[in-house]
């Protein structure tokens, strides 16, 4: 996807406009780029001005080799709106994003308009292992690199719908909702990959992110998606968000897993259209 560059903290950061209205940032997931949005980016632009970005570390965004935290990819978010002029704006957060949102919003609150948060968690289990989830995308990794086909379904095991799976299996050159086929994520994937210290650079966010008790302080408007059968994010973690979020609405995108932007396009959209333009 083609793209422009801003001076941030002392990196660059990869970034692109598309469309006009009320801004609105999408905050793509762990490992993944601003192009992880190829099924939003068409139909959202037709309303509102859309910021897509590479995180520090991500696609074509410097990845400086130090260890990051949410305050340092909330800080980026920032500092390219400001470049952009842009006082006010919407932010969409997946998985990882949402993290990121959820800290921005509790340092930046007077610049969100409204938050959406799609299959995210408020903090990591107390269980969660760094170490041992370094290592399993870092093995997911060198796949992608041997085995590009065999690596994306792989992860749709845990990325997808049993029935949309067979679907895809069926129609690998189909462009569903008429925009994605598989053909064009496993292209994705093979564009602008991380490295393994990416890969560890960005880990050591995670340990950094809980906001679980501090929800309560975030009075504004939210929409929060959830897949009935994610089973990266379960729903229950998102349940747990709407529980202490005043002002939030929780939406359960049924028959979908953890990448529901992709697999359910014409449901997410609509769902994150209506409630940013009501």
């Amino acid at each position: 996807m083609p793209g422009r560059y801003a001076d941030v903290n002392g990196i660059k950061i990869h970034y692109d406009l598309v469309g006009t209205g009320h801004p609105v940032v999408l905050i793509h997931g762990f490992g993944s780029k601003m192009g992880s949005f190829m099924a939003q980016v068409p139909t959202l632009s037709k309303h509102f001005k859309v910021i897509i970005l590479d995180n520090r570390g991500a696609g074509k965004s410097d990845r400086p080799d130090q260890p990051y935290t949410m305050e340092m990819y909330a800080d980026d978010i920032y500092g390219l709106l400001k470049v952009l002029n842009i006082n006010k704006a919407h932010l969409v957060g997946l998985s990882l994003g949402g993290m990121i949102a959820l800290n921005f919003t509790l340092k930046y609150p007077h610049i969100v308009s409204k938050l959406v948060l799609i299959n995210t968690l408020p903090k990591l289990p107390d269980n969660f292992s760094p170490e041992a989830y370094i290592q399993s995308r870092i093995d997911g990794l060198h796949l992608m690199k041997t085995d590009p086909e065999k690596s994306f379904w792989e992860s749709t095991m845990f990325g997808f719908h049993h029935e949309f799976r067979r679907k895809m299996e069926k129609n690998r050159d189909e462009k569903f909702y008429g925009l994605w086929s598989v053909r064009d994520i496993i292209e994705y994937y093979k564009t602008d990959p991380p490295t393994p210290q990416d890969i560890r650079n960005s880990a050591h966010s995670l340990t950094t992110h809980d906001t679980y008790d501090k929800l309560g302080e975030i009075k504004h408007q939210t929409l929060l998606l959830t897949a009935s059968h994610d089973r990266l994010v379960p729903k229950e973690k998102m349940l747990e968000i709407h529980d202490r979020m005043p002002n939030s609405k929780i939406v359960i995108i049924k028959k979908a897993g953890h990448e529901s932007p992709k697999e359910k396009a014409t449901e997410v959209n609509a769902e994150i259209i209506d409630f940013l333009t009501t």
